[in-house]
């Protein structure tokens, strides 16, 4: 083979190598990114909100940080009570999920190791078809079936609500929120503990 070959055949096996490689890191790229025209951000979920002054992400943080903060300072806690989220009403006249704030409180609570919660009223149903299919489907193990009837009962039941009140002329909007949480004894149906959260925001129009 002459030196001119050898030349030649070195710089296709070069190029061989190089393209199969380039095809290999693409294939292997574990976070493709797509674009479009209009370009997303990523931006600080803890950053305060001030798009508009409808209840938003930084209302939700403050008002779980504070009835956190409130539950786990009175030591009502002590011994991991159990405790089920009954109602959270919402009265303001914007549509808010609820959910969010609890789900929020509730993590909070659980992460701080001081609290055991049970299914709610509406986790219930799922509960309960587990235990039916485990039990009346045939499907399992005799002996490793959860058992009917030994589900544990809450010893505090947790309510909230959310109120607004709107206020506005040409110039200026306010909007005033007040959340409240209470812990209800479930046996005696005395309120254990309760606190509140005021919210004001104002803008101009």
């Amino acid at each position: 083979m002459t030196t001119k070959n050898r030349i030649q055949r070195s710089a296709l096996i070069l190029a061989f190598a190089a393209s199969t490689l380039a095809l290999s890191a693409c294939q292997n790229l574990s976070s493709p990114t797509v674009r479009f025209d209009r370009q997303v951000n990523y931006g600080d979920a803890k950053a305060v909100e001030l798009v508009t002054n409808e209840f938003g992400s930084t209302d939700l943080q403050m008002i779980a940080e504070k009835m956190t903060g409130g539950l786990l300072e009175t030591g009502i806690f002590q011994g991991r009570p159990t405790v089920t989220i009954s109602t959270v009403k919402n009265k303001t006249s914007e549509y808010i999920d609820t959910t969010n704030v609890m789900n929020s409180i509730q993590t909070a609570l659980v992460k701080s190791g001081k609290v055991r919660f049970v299914r709610s009223i509406n986790e219930m149903q799922a509960g309960v078809d587990e235990l039916q299919r485990q039990n009346q489907s045939g499907l399992y193990k005799q002996g490793t079936t959860a058992k009917v009837g030994q589900m544990t009962a809450a010893k505090y039941s947790m309510e909230g609500e959310l109120t607004s009140i709107v206020k506005q002329n040409n110039t200026t909007k306010d909007v005033y929120y007040k959340f409240t949480l209470k812990l209800f004894d479930v046996q005696e149906g005395t309120i254990e503990w309760q606190d509140e959260k005021e919210i004001r925001k104002t803008s101009k129009r």
